[in-house]
């Protein structure tokens, strides 16, 4: 298994875990329910969406027959997808609790537009992998 597939795996059992922990600390104190963002988003772009970034660089390739289109595309992916995760979490954690706006909801949108690269990365890598090329008449 390449190290960035199970990097993607790793990282997705890990987001599955604090997102279900933050998912408890919302049901016992309803107080935490401003966390929703937190929790909603480790589960789906940390837990989801990284598992689906695992499996699929390792498996959907091997279906097409070729290999991945770029090695460091996907571990660029890897990096970004989780400084985009774990930043926009924490800008958003400490915007809500300390009341602070403007700088950190900024941030946080930088963040988010790591993570949307990401997205764009995985995209780009599954097609030029996928997709044959148009074959030139000689």
């Amino acid at each position: 298994m390449d190290s960035y597939v199970k990097n993607f795996i790793i990282a997705s059992v890990v987001y599955l875990g604090l997102s279900s922990l933050f998912g408890i600390m919302m049901m016992a104190a309803p107080a935490h329910l401003t966390l929703k963002f937190v929790h909603s988003h480790l589960m789906l772009l940390g837990w989801v969406t990284m598992m689906i970034y695992g499996v699929g660089y390792h498996v959907l390739p091997r279906f097409a027959g070729r290999l991945i289109k770029s090695r460091k595309a996907a571990e660029a992916q890897f990096w970004l997808a989780n400084i985009g995760l774990i930043g926009m979490v924490i800008c958003y954690t400490i915007s809500t609790y300390s009341g602070a706006e403007g700088g950190l909801r900024i941030l946080g949108a930088v963040f988010g537009l790591m993570e949307a690269a990401s997205i764009m990365l995985f995209v780009y890598n599954m097609l030029a992998t996928l997709v044959p090329k148009p074959e030139h008449p000689a």
